[in-house]
């Protein structure tokens, strides 16, 4: 007996840590939730339901309560109308659930909009309450049962069977919704494409939406799984459901006009009655399948051009925007790098925004800036943040101050224009390792981070131990002078060709007009690739970086600092033809509308890469 007591004792603290142990990998959400769903618009006198979802770790609800409505009058409920749970085990912890639906019945006696208050619920010795329910209630459909009752007649006397021909096009059509009709350039505004059906429309086939000539179309995201929805729309209730939505700015001032869209429809209906009918035809509807070709009509916008009085600093933007600037750092070494990062954010066109002018001072080697998108489409319109950053290096030590950068944009709010600046930035550049000159020459070496010093290596001259003799040989005569002149005169043309080398890379201009064409290629190589893998956006990116860059080098200004204004005008300054010019302001327009156009007309970018070659091949001509 003695002996047993222990292994019973034993046992029992087994039990007793196993049951703890399992207590510990059993979890349960603690969290409780209570949410209601009703439909967003109904019927004035027809019933429908409100559910409650309860989530719980296995308890049900009770005493749930549904305050009074107004004119949404509660018929029926609650009711417990379904009940689910699920488990999951992750990393040995087990996770429970259970919900429970509870459904009330309403009547909506009054049209208009409604708020139905927030339910509550009790679970165990707490209440929770539920989210309010927004529920628009439509007038009744009068024209609905005299309309159906007509079409059936003609279908009966003029229509064969089932034909598109006996749908009015009351009954089901597509309709294309501007929200503005007048703009100003570049202000966004949004179109939709919705479809109204009093019947059953299965799919679309050949669907053609309208090009959007003389715009930058911005598409808004849609979820696959469309929603239907009831509206009220000239005295009939339809069902609806939007297609496609798109923002729009235009770029140009006058009146636009979006042309109609085209889209084969297939509807099914319910087959006409023969004159001899069976029993069963009573029991038994019969459908047929009829296709239906849908248009949209078209809109015209009146595009208002921007007032005048524009700041030197703006480049087109139209919306509300904020500035934000940070650098890297104000103190630092020669050749370390600094980046200065700018922020425009807001709403508007974000993507079709100029980089602002960021100027250096010349002792900094200054590359391309690094850009950032992050922009959202939704029918409010286009928001988000681009990000610029500006990378330089300075290359000698002293105090410089890099001016402040300046970012004007029209304001739709009070119709005016507006400007924000960021602060100038003083840096103080310290000398490098191994110390750097206040000021240096510029010379031509092919890398600039090699600077090897000499002085350290010379030998003492031997003074003794040596002596001169003369064999009357070579000394005196013609090849003795000639090895004198030869190399003097070898001397004096490698000085004068080094010389004129370190003064043409000293003019960092010609050396950047000189490597323009060659930058250009390559860039344009890389665009034509693109062009024979039909990647359409890359294509056109690599082409405006190839033209900006092109036009950057051959006038000597930063590409953050060009315009189509100022390189029209120093192009005419250099005497470049009129036609010429033309045609390189084409090409940046071409280019930067079909970034973003949703469609271009087959071979539009071969004629681009083309036209975009011929033009800088004149230019190297001029």
């Amino acid at each position: 007996m003695n002996k047993s007591l222990p292994n019973y004792l034993r046992m029992k603290k087994a039990i007793f840590l196993s049951i703890l142990f399992l207590a510990g990998t059993v979890s349960v959400f603690s969290q409780i939730t209570f949410k209601g769903t009703a439909p967003g618009a109904v019927v004035s006198g027809e019933q429908f339901r409100v559910n409650y979802t309860l989530t719980t770790a296995g308890e049900k609800g009770k005493d749930i309560r549904l305050p009074e409505t107004g004119d949404l009058k509660v018929l029926y409920g609650p009711t417990l109308s379904g009940q689910s749970s699920s488990t999951s085990i992750v990393n040995g912890n087990v996770s429970t659930q259970a919900y429970f639906t509870y459904t009330f019945v309403l009547l909506a006696e009054k049209e208009g909009e409604f708020t139905i208050p927030q339910a509550t619920i009790k679970v165990g010795n707490s209440e929770y309450k539920s989210n309010e329910l927004k529920v628009k209630v439509l007038p009744q459909d009068q024209a609905a049962e005299a309309a159906s009752a007509n079409r059936q007649a003609e279908q009966q006397q003029n229509s064969p069977s089932g034909s598109a021909q006996a749908l009015s096009n009351e009954e089901v059509f597509i309709r294309m919704h501007v929200s503005k009709s007048s703009v100003y350039e570049n202000e966004g505004f949004l179109v939709t494409f919705k479809l109204y059906s009093l019947v059953d429309v299965l799919g679309f086939e050949n669907v053609k939406f309208p090009e959007f000539e003389g715009f930058i179309a911005q598409e808004i995201d849609l979820p696959e799984d469309k929603q239907l929805n009831l509206e009220n729309y000239r005295g009939r209730n339809y069902r609806t459901v939007v297609l496609k939505q798109v923002i729009l700015y235009p770029q140009r001032s006058g009146k636009i006009t979006i042309p109609s869209g085209k889209f084969d429809t297939n509807i099914r209906m319910r087959a006409q009655a023969q004159r001899q009918r069976s029993f069963f035809d009573d029991f038994f509807d019969a459908y047929t399948n009829v296709k239906k070709t849908l248009i949209s009509s078209p809109a015209t916008i009146d595009v208002k051009p921007l007032p005048a009085g524009k700041p030197a600093s703006f480049s087109g933007a139209v919306g509300d925007y904020r500035l934000a600037s940070s650098i890297s750092a104000t103190r630092m070494k020669a050749n370390e790098p600094v980046t200065i990062k700018i922020s425009i954010s807001g709403t508007g066109n974000i993507k079709m925004l100029k980089n602002p002018e960021l100027v250096f001072p010349n002792d900094f080697e200054i590359y391309d800036p690094k850009v950032d998108v992050n922009a959202k489409a939704s029918a409010s319109g286009v928001s988000g943040t681009k990000t610029i950053e500006y990378y330089a290096v300075p290359r000698y030590a002293g105090d410089f101050t890099i001016p402040s950068v300046r970012f004007s944009y029209f304001d739709l709010k009070t119709k005016a224009y507006k400007t924000h600046s960021t602060e100038p930035w003083h840096l103080q550049v310290e000398p490098g390792a191994g110390g750097t000159a206040p000021a240096a020459t510029i010379v031509n070496a092919t890398n600039k981070e090699d600077v090897r010093f000499v002085g350290q290596d010379i030998r003492h001259i031997k003074t003794g131990g040596f002596r001169f003799r003369n064999d009357g040989f070579f000394f005196g005569t013609w090849r003795y002078g000639l090895s004198y002149l030869v190399p003097a005169l070898l001397f004096a043309v490698f000085f004068l060709i080094y010389r004129k080398q370190v003064k043409e890379n000293a003019n960092l201009a010609l050396v950047r007009t000189r490597k323009a064409n060659k930058v250009a290629s390559k860039r344009l190589k890389q665009a034509n690739r693109y062009l024979k893998e039909n990647k359409r956006e890359a294509f056109y990116d690599e082409t405006l970086k190839a033209v900006w860059g092109y036009l950057s080098d051959k006038l000597t200004i930063p590409v953050s600092g060009l315009t189509k204004d100022n390189v029209e005008a120093e192009l005419i300054a250099y005497g470049v033809a009129e036609e010429l010019i033309r045609q390189f302001i084409t090409i940046l327009n071409t280019a930067e509308f079909a970034r973003f156009a949703p469609s271009q007309p087959e071979g539009a970018m071969d004629d681009l890469y083309h036209s975009t070659v011929n033009a800088i091949n004149q230019m190297e001509k001029i």
